[in-house]
């Protein structure tokens, strides 16, 4: 057999049950809890990887990126904790190595009402992000990172509006919706079917022959921040165009160039 290797992107917005900011955040009401389960998922993802044979690397994304127990992974599984200070953030350490990508716990964009917890890169920052004239997901975002090496992006878990939305950018990727959202509410799957479905799909998706997105030779990338302050310093930047005073637009030749997005949640 030939064994390949998958790399894992966690987030926590995405996971069953989490539904209010104060579950995402270390020392927040029910932050345990939702890391805990955060953990079951991405458990049960390494867990059809490692049964059909395969090596996977898990890249803990959300916040600290130290929210993955790992003890309760299975054993065989590496983990990456802590930001890499590298351009590739929740997809740092990908490359055209790794046999696919898949996602765990992912959500809602911002500028869409499919999750109370819908965002893209910074929820008290960044209003919304479109790539080409398209509203962007973190999903467009690291998928076209992954893709820029040349690996497809075969699986996603989370909340049902995303799981919807990159079946329009990756029609082929196989996903599980573990919540539907209404306003701040949110309605879950029970955790252990929610790990359960996941582990079934993630079976799946290695089975099927999903090919690697395309890459557009220019990805015109335009970001609305919620404080016209935030444009402040980008606009000394040449590359930068402003749009207005809250939206700031820029042309990258490649998703990496395209992660100059994330220099404007700095500071």
């Amino acid at each position: 057999m030939n064994q390949k290797t998958y790399f894992i992107s966690a987030d926590i917005e995405g996971i069953t049950g989490v539904t209010d900011w104060d579950e995402t955040q270390h020392g927040g009401y029910g932050y345990e809890a939702a890391a805990k389960q955060m953990t079951l998922e991405v458990a049960a993802a390494c867990e059809a990887i490692l049964e059909a044979g395969h090596n996977v690397v898990v890249r803990d994304g959300h916040d600290s990126a130290m929210n993955i127990i790992h003890e309760l992974l299975p054993r065989g599984v590496k983990l990456m904790r802590g930001w890499a200070c590298d351009p590739g953030s929740m997809m740092s350490g990908i490359d055209d190595s790794y046999a696919g990508a898949l996602y765990i716990g992912y959500h809602s964009p911002a500028g869409t009402c499919g999750s109370p917890l819908a965002h893209t890169i910074s929820y008290t920052k960044i209003g919304k992000v479109k790539i080409n004239g398209k509203l962007a997901s973190e999903f467009t975002i690291n998928s076209l990172y992954a893709a820029q090496f040349g690996v497809p992006s075969i699986f996603l878990s989370g909340d049902a509006e995303i799981c919807r939305l990159v079946k329009e950018e990756v029609p082929e990727i196989v996903t599980v919706a573990v919540k539907e959202c209404k306003g701040n509410s949110t309605f879950n799957i029970h955790p252990h079917d929610a790990c359960q479905l996941i582990k079934e799909n993630v079976t799946k998706a290695l089975q099927a022959q999903i090919p690697v997105r395309e890459v557009p030779q220019e990805l015109e990338t335009e970001i609305t921040m919620n404080k016209h302050q935030a444009i402040t310093a980008a606009i000394a930047n040449p590359h930068i165009k402003t749009i207005d005073e809250h939206t700031v637009s820029f042309m990258a030749k490649t998703p990496l160039e395209m992660n100059l997005i994330r220099d404007f949640v700095k500071g």
